[in-house]
């Protein structure tokens, strides 16, 4: 996965001065506690730093203006151990422009029937300070995140985990740059988009580059650079040469991997971590990408086909939600309409996401009826079975949405020996037709990212918080 920031998150307790300075320091020293008991419970891939007692409105702007500009803070966690008058949180909350989660908690998880008074109270009144506060999040729209239950409960810290990966994937967006080498496929309706609205509503920067400045790289690749990668691949996968002769064989494949190093040489000197290509306009160019888009994504970068460049982001914005795993690409592509049988099968020529195998991938060189171009090296496998979600996002008059729909991912019933590209299969939990028809009522277009490894709740808060529409067909 390609190397992030090293991101942590701020902690701030809410509370009031009327109980006297005994009681703030109670305060702080069990917040402190709820932190390092988070820190050290091994579930939380980000680590949680505490800030301060806040009970002052002055405090609270100070604090939000100063997570604001911290670059290394991916969000903010807040927490009502007393009752904090939710008036001092307006202004703070109004300039927060990091994701926010309310943990509605409290130190304790009994009641002490037999010592319980009013000093209990005053301090142990989260259930009271957590409705105050929330009231004026609903009043100003606050997109926040609601995690509810005892600080220690392991589902309670695998919610606010699953949070961390929403909020820096949402922070991590506005880093996605796109380079696309060449226009979107002409005459198809599903790749075109809105490149400005994409960086006013999602922080993606989306540039053309002609296919001319990456043929430069890839004619200064050395040959001693593809020796070392190309034996890389011999140690990673099964190198399959089929009816191809060696020569012809290991010339397509070290071809792809001359395209692999020139795209990211180029992505790495110009900082992009997303790349589209066009099968359409590959002047200069050998093969299509094959190979060279697989390995990318193997290793965290977004890649579109056809110019579509709001796959392309959106694959590398739920790899960085998924960490990588088991997430990529996908088009819709034939169909087993058979009673008991319903499933789709998705694909794609070349550039489906190894991530995503359950066996390990074949190097296969075989021809391709698209492009005009010599037959290029590919990974050849079979996807993953399981839980899954699988999205798109689309372009309409009124803005861009997602939408998605949960799956269950499948293996084929029987091999597919001719079947020269990787493969996966799945079938919506909502069933095939029903899924389907309520797919394309969205909008949704051909192609897609699937992932085994984020959820439909992630993503509806991800959606939140970029304020764009989100359809879940299911429900």
């Amino acid at each position: 996965m390609r190397k992030m920031p090293d991101y942590k998150f701020w902690f701030v307790v809410g509370s009031q001065p009327l109980y006297g300075e005994e009681t703030l320091r109670e305060v702080k020293d069990d917040a402190e506690k709820i932190v390092k008991g988070l820190n050290d419970s091994g579930n939380l891939p980000y680590p949680v730093e505490f800030k301060l007692v806040a009970t002052t409105a002055e405090s609270i702007t100070k604090f939000m203006k100063e997570a604001n500009y911290r670059d290394e803070v991916a969000g903010v966690i807040t927490w009502m151990h007393t009752f904090s008058p939710a008036k001092n949180w307006i202004r703070g909350t109004q300039l927060l422009q990091k994701p926010l989660l309310h943990l509605a908690t409290q130190f304790l998880n009994y009641i002490p029937f037999d010592t319980i008074d009013m000093d209990y109270m005053n301090l142990h009144q989260s259930a009271h300070g957590d409705r105050e506060y929330e009231y004026i999040n609903q009043r100003l729209h606050v997109p926040d995140t609601i995690v509810y239950g005892f600080w220690k409960d392991e589902d309670v810290q695998k919610q606010i985990a699953d949070w961390q990966h929403v909020a820096v994937a949402y922070n991590e967006s506005f880093h996605i740059r796109i380079v696309r080498f060449g226009d979107t496929m002409r005459d198809v309706a599903v790749t075109e988009g809105d490149k400005v609205a994409a960086q006013i509503k999602l922080g993606w920067t989306v540039d053309y580059w002609p296919v001319s400045e990456l043929v430069k790289y890839v004619n200064a690749v050395s040959e001693s650079d593809i020796d070392k990668e190309y034996k890389k691949l011999e140690e990673k996968y099964d190198m399959v040469e089929g009816d191809n002769s060696h020569e012809d064989y290991v010339h397509a494949v070290r071809y792809q991997l001359r395209e692999y190093l020139a795209m990211k040489k180029f992505m790495d000197e110009h900082d992009y971590n997303v790349v589209c290509d066009n099968f359409q306009d590959l002047e200069g160019l050998e093969q299509l990408p094959g190979l060279s888009a697989q390995m990318l994504e193997a290793e965290g970068y977004g890649f579109g086909p056809e110019g579509d460049f709001k796959t392309a982001g959106l694959s590398r914005l739920m790899k960085i939600l998924a960490s990588n795993k088991k997430t990529g690409l996908m088009e819709d592509y034939t169909l087993d309409l058979r009673h008991g049988h319903e499933t789709i099968m998705g694909s794609h020529m070349l550039e489906v996401d190894p991530t995503l195998a359950s066996d390990k991938p074949r190097v296969e060189v075989h021809p391709l009826g698209i492009g005009g171009k010599a037959d290029p090296a590919r990974l050849v496998f079979t996807g993953s079975e399981g839980d899954a979600i699988c999205l798109t996002l689309s372009y309409f008059e009124n803005g861009y949405k997602i939408v998605s729909y949960p799956v269950e991912g499948k293996l084929p019933e029987k091999p597919m020996p001719k079947l020269p590209t990787a493969k996966q299969l799945w079938t919506p939990k909502a069933g095939l037709a029903e899924g389907a028809k309520g797919w394309m009522y969205a909008g949704g277009g051909h192609h897609s990212v699937i992932s085994f490894n984020a959820s439909e709740e992630q993503l509806r808060e991800l959606t939140r918080l970029f304020g764009v529409d989100f359809v879940d067909v299911e429900k």
